[in-house]
């Protein structure tokens, strides 16, 4: 699994302009605000769960499907992100590739488990209430993310891991694989924020705490879904940044597959 066009970066740090140096951040700050950008969005999306929807559980009631939204913001917008920004840390820069490969498959796979786990909360609640599952846009819209991003890390495994695939198809599924990473991380905060405004539309139905009468919880949520809105853009501007991007190594485990290291 690879991070996208580091021969461009390395043409355009060769050839910036003095002016865009300076205004060019470092990485390491941008990283940590992101970080900590990331850590706000899951304290809001648990805050909303716990103190206007009666928290977490696992018996089939509404507390059950608040595991859905947790666990959704988490895996497929924090985690996800932080695993498409792996080739973009300076230390990733020089030395072996292999475990960083490591690192971003795993992050990728922990994202999967959680999302996993965030649909086995809805279809729980779902079933158990006898409510249709997959009839509304965010449902649909969240199943295709899912199943782009199941396809997208078994390829990336396959393509980049295991000893199998030969020089040639991993650089010519690199460009395939880093357009879709950046294309599941769009519908993934597309689905989180439809699905926030689905809930509310839901959940703020009576007279006194109307969705149009903009109570406190409908701010909270609201401000929720541009705070994920903000982390995703900031993702997609730092794969998009050339003098971010990892140099192309001239090393050995460049294209060094995992189950065929001999280490």
């Amino acid at each position: 699994m690879e991070a996208p066009g580091e021969a461009e970066g390395a043409a355009g740090r060769r050839c910036r302009h003095p002016a865009a140096e300076m205004l060019d951040p470092p990485f390491l700050p941008f990283c940590i605000l992101l970080g900590c950008l990331g850590f706000v969005c899951v304290a809001f999306v648990c805050a909303w769960c716990q103190h206007w929807h009666g928290g977490f559980a696992l018996d089939g009631s509404t507390q059950t499907f608040n595991w859905h939204p947790v666990l959704m913001v988490t895996g497929m917008v924090v985690l996800y992100g932080a695993a498409a920004l792996v080739y973009r840390l300076p230390s990733t820069w020089s030395g072996p590739k292999l475990p960083w490969k490591v690192l971003h498959g795993t992050l990728a796979l922990a994202a999967f488990v959680l999302t996993v786990l965030g649909l086995a909360a809805v279809f729980r609640f779902h079933n158990d209430h006898g409510t249709p599952n997959m009839y509304s846009l965010h449902s649909w819209l969240g199943l295709v993310t899912v199943l782009l991003f199941s396809c997208q890390w078994l390829a990336g495994f396959s393509a980049f891991l295991l000893p199998w695939a030969p020089a040639w198809l991993r650089a010519l599924y690199k460009p395939v694989h880093i357009f879709f990473g950046s294309t599941i991380l769009l519908l993934s905060v597309a689905s989180c924020v439809s699905g926030i405004n689905e809930k509310l539309f839901f959940s703020l139905k009576n007279g006194t705490t109307e969705y149009k009468r903009l109570p406190a919880e409908a701010v909270f949520a609201n401000t929720l879904g541009l705070l994920l809105l903000l982390f995703g853009l900031l993702v997609l501007g730092a794969l998009a940044r050339p003098s971010w991007k990892r140099p192309e190594a001239d090393s050995a485990d460049s294209c060094q597959p995992l189950l065929g290291a001999e280490r």
